[in-house]
Order: C-alpha cells, then structure tokens, then sequence
C-alpha cells in the first residue's frame, strides 16, 4: 500500500522536532499547539495524538481514535511511511510551505488523509463500523469526506481540504493533487464501479470525477469540469461536460 519516503520516518521525525522546539522559542504562543509533538516519541505517536484531537469531539471519542490509530501503526508501520510521503509531498508542491510542521499542524487535508488512511485499515480488517465512524467524524469536523473502501496512494496533497468527497470504490494513485470541493464518486447506475485516477493527476477547485472511468497519468482537471468519461494521460480536461485540450496525442479533442 505504502511507498517507501524520500526520507526515513526517524529522520523526519527529527526534523519536525526541532522544527517545533525552534518555533516555541521564538514564539511562547505556539507551545499549546506544538507542545504535544515534543511529548511524542516518534511520528506515529504524533499522528495518533492529531487524529484523536481533530477528529474527535469528546474527549472519549479523541480517546478512542488515538487507540486505534496506534494499534493501526503498530500492525502495519507502512502507515506511517505513507504518512510520512503526503507530508514530504507537501513540502515539494506547495510553495508557501518551508518546513513540515506548519501543515503537520495545520493542513486538515493532512490530517483527514491520516485519518483516512487508519479507517481503511479498518476497514481491511474486517471492522467496517469503526471505519465507518471515523469517517464520519472527519466528515464533520474536517469537511473531507473519504470512504473506508477507497484506494489512495502516497505523496498525495489534498490542498485547501474543504469540501473533498471521495467515494466508496475510488482509487486514487500516487502524486496525486487535489484541491477544494472535488467530487470523486460512482455513477449511481453503476455503483460497483468507481472512478480511477492516475498518478501525478491534479484535481483543480470543485472538479466533479462521475462514474465507471479512468483519468490517465499526469492528466489536469480544471476547475468546476464535469468528467464523466475517460481522460487520456497528459491530457487537460475542461468544461461542463468536459473537453479534451493539452493532449500528447494528435487527434484527442474531445470527450466521447
């Protein structure tokens, strides 16, 4: 499931802590948000802390999501390198971003991709209720909506993470970029089918991705497009419905 980071976990894992300890000198304010991180042994155990306390609203539910995303990390550490190759991908594609702790405390794309990442583990395990309550407490408190069932890849950055649905069956590859309120879901006349998407897409602002189809690698959706077919790799698709323009191959205009 997981690809291995540009970096080692414990690598990291150092660097984000004295990311925190350099930020808490130079500005007190910033211990009530980053002192946990500097209370943590490792990433899982600071992954584990986020998820509990963005996600849950009770203090039994931040509890419970801890205990889970621990134990999800203790039987299968790839997590965490997944986890460890969305924050690097961060870092590599948002040009705001200078270091990993600011998204690491506070990109929610990040941490309701974590989130996700724990739920589908549940869900491989054959505990489809408690996935299913964590994504409903994402959903809530986070805006992002991803159902247990879904594949996703590494190195991926949910950018802006408002208002992102990404349904039941859908698979998304590596690399992949996705912006606010984008749709990614079954057609529901087909629901046994679910939209594929390449590596190294992007999924620009309020993308709508429908149905049984496959959006090829390194391919661009724009903004507001509504795709219901095929996207062909390389290629932009555009538009309500969407149009093909940017293809590699001669002769690919249009959407069929």
């Amino acid at each position: 499931m997981a690809g291995p980071a540009t970096a080692t976990c414990d690598d990291l894992w150092r660097l984000i802590r004295r990311e925190a300890e350099a930020a808490v000198v130079a500005d007190p304010f910033l211990e009530a948000s980053a002192a946990f991180i500097l209370d943590q042994g490792d990433l899982g155990g600071a992954l584990a802390f986020l998820i509990g306390r963005r996600i849950g609203r009770a203090e039994a539910d931040r509890a419970q999501f801890m205990r889970t995303a621990r134990e999800a990390y203790a039987a299968e550490p790839t997590l965490v390198d997944a986890a460890a190759s969305d924050l690097e991908a961060i870092l590599r594609r948002d040009p705001a971003i200078t270091g990993f702790l600011p998204p690491l405390l506070n990109f929610k794309g990040y941490v309701a991709l974590q989130a996700w990442r724990v739920s589908n583990w549940l869900w491989r395990d054959d505990r489809p209720d408690l996935a299913r309550l964590m994504q409903s407490a994402a959903a809530d408190q986070l805006q992002i909506s991803i159902h247990p069932s879904a594949h996703i890849g590494t190195a991926v950055f949910l950018d802006h993470g408002t208002g992102i649905i990404i349904g039941a069956l859908a698979s998304v590859g590596d690399e992949v970029t996705i912006l606010q309120n984008v749709t990614i879901a079954r057609h529901q006349d087909d629901p046994r089918n679910a939209p594929k998407i390449g590596h190294g897409v992007l999924l620009s602002a309020g993308a709508t991705v429908i149905g049984n189809l496959s959006i090829g690698d390194f391919a661009k959706i724009g903004a507001g497009a509504l795709v219901t077919s095929d996207v062909p790799a390389g290629c932009t698709a555009v538009g309500v419905p969407a149009r093909l323009t940017n293809c590699v191959e001669a002769g690919v205009s249009a959407l069929s």
